[in-house]
């Protein structure tokens, strides 16, 4: 049984299976950390600084639905503590992991790219190179 749990989500809606597998693995008065990682895109020469900072502005929302979405799906007795960051998906939920003594992450093996159940999405196969804790790969049926 684990202490903390990160569960990234990308909103992609895998989500029942990945929160039936952190149920059965966190203690009793364990913490589960949900996690959703927004894009930051900058400007360039091409674009309007206005466009890019309402694009930015859309995908942090974005993220904070999909944490209260997750949030939802699990029953009131649990512990649970929402996170949205900007960043490199990979690196940011590897990195959160370990600011928040994780001791677990549990990841969806595909997200919103839609790859085949049996192709390791990109985020999912970066995260599993570059966690240093145990890390959960829940496969999509």
């Amino acid at each position: 049984m684990y202490k903390k749990i990160l569960l990234p989500t990308d909103g992609s809606g895998y989500a029942d299976q990945e929160i039936d597998r952190v149920t059965r693995l966190i203690n009793e008065d364990g913490e589960i950390i949900i996690l959703s990682v927004a894009p930051k895109l900058s400007t360039s020469a091409f674009q309007r600084r206005k466009d890019i900072e309402q694009m930015n502005k859309t995908f942090f929302e974005e993220a904070e639905d999909a944490v209260e979405q997750m949030k939802m799906k699990f029953p009131n007795n649990y512990n649970i503590k929402t996170i949205v960051k900007c960043g490199f998906p990979a690196e940011t939920i590897t990195r959160t992991a370990k600011e928040e003594d994780a001791e677990l992450i549990v990841i969806s093996a595909s997200g919103k790219s839609g790859i085949h159940q049996f192709v390791i999405g990109s985020v999912a196969e970066k995260v599993l190179k570059l966690s240093e804790i145990d890390v959960l790969l829940v496969h999509n049926k």
